[in-house]
């Protein structure tokens, strides 16, 4: 019995070593939840949860691209500027619209959509081009993409406000629908379908493979430069929706909105568990990290904290998950989940 009990408990203790990644980020949403709930009677109510839903959204649809590159172990620090790229693309070419309309010369209501699209996707084709064909680490190409990025939207922008988006882009960014915000809607189909291409398709098995051992992904025949560029597409194009869904959603477009989303889609990813040495974790990763986020945030202003010392445990919370992530991986490495 003694030798069994040891055995289990032995087992066990492997297990915990081995998932520690993914153990650690929900007992801390449990306990943030928990302390909140406790501080402030107003935290654990539906209308609260949903105003969590509302401000997690942007950051959910911008974190679930950034989880393919990570998973790639790579990394995309030029989301914020391309979703802000975006964002004002849409608005410049709104406005554009509406001079062309004054001269009874009407374009397609969806242009500035296109344009918008278009832009953020060929950011993403120049950051893979860097990365996969000439060979820039992904750190120091995105790098320079987030200057390039924020450097078209000071064009564009001028330091002025623009206000007008498409209708289609203001519903969805600022509407509802059933009284469920669509921007909520959205965020969901973007986890959804971005957990079932991970998940569920050869794609999605690439990007594991090649996240987990490159040269063995190589040697199985897998077009290792194809996934991680795609993945970097990925990452620009749900950047660039963001982006323009965030225009509505703040109700303007202006230079440096979206600054603070490089942090959050960051923290999101790695809060929840996803390796940042590749190959582990996904989306259901990255939505607990970003409920960590949107608790912690919501809860912070439910308890009237001061605003800078909100800024310092919000990085004390994202050291706290890059040390566990790379204990867990060393952990891993000696004790092996079974």
């Amino acid at each position: 019995m003694s030798q069994a009990a040891t055995a289990g408990r032995s087992g066990a203790g492997r297990f915990l070593m081995g998932h520690l990644r993914n153990i650690a980020p929900l007992l801390t949403l449990l306990f943030l939840i928990a302390i909140f709930a406790l501080l402030s009677p107003s935290f654990l109510t539906v209308g609260n949860v949903g105003n969590i839903l509302r401000q997690i959204s942007i950051t959910a649809i911008i974190a679930t691209g950034l989880t393919f590159v990570i998973l790639c172990a790579e990394i995309d620090l030029s989301i914020a500027a391309i979703a802000n790229a975006a964002g004002i693309v849409v608005a410049f070419f709104t406005l554009q619209e509406a001079y062309v309309n004054i001269a009874n010369l009407p374009l397609p209501g969806g242009l500035a959509i296109i344009c918008g699209l278009l832009a953020c996707f060929a950011l993403g084709v120049v950051n893979a081009i860097g990365v996969t064909r000439i060979g820039i680490p992904s750190f120091i190409m995105t790098l320079a993409m987030m200057q390039i990025a924020a450097g078209i939207s000071a064009m564009l922008i001028r330091g002025q406000i623009a206000y007008n988006v498409p209708d289609l882009v203001r519903v969805l960014g600022s509407g509802s629908v059933l009284g469920m915000p669509w921007i909520v809607l959205i965020a969901i189909l973007f986890l959804l379908v971005g957990h079932i291409v991970l998940t569920y398709t050869r794609y999605g098995r690439y990007v594991y493979m090649v996240g987990g051992n490159r040269e063995a992904a190589e040697l199985s025949g897998v077009n290792v430069r194809w996934v991680i560029g795609t993945a970097l597409v990925i990452s620009a194009v749900c950047s660039g929706v963001a982006g323009m869904l965030g225009v509505a959603y703040f109700g303007s477009a202006q230079q440096n909105e979206f600054d603070d989303y490089l942090l959050d889609g960051i923290a999101a990813v790695v809060v929840g568990g996803t390796s940042l040495f590749g190959g582990r974790g996904g989306i259901p990763n990255t939505i607990i990290g970003l409920f960590v986020l949107g608790v912690l945030n919501n809860g912070l202003d439910h308890i009237d904290i001061d605003s800078f010392l909100k800024v310092l445990i919000r990085g004390l919370i994202l050291l706290m998950a890059l040390i566990i992530n790379v204990y867990a991986q060393r952990l891993r490495d000696v004790h092996p989940a079974g």
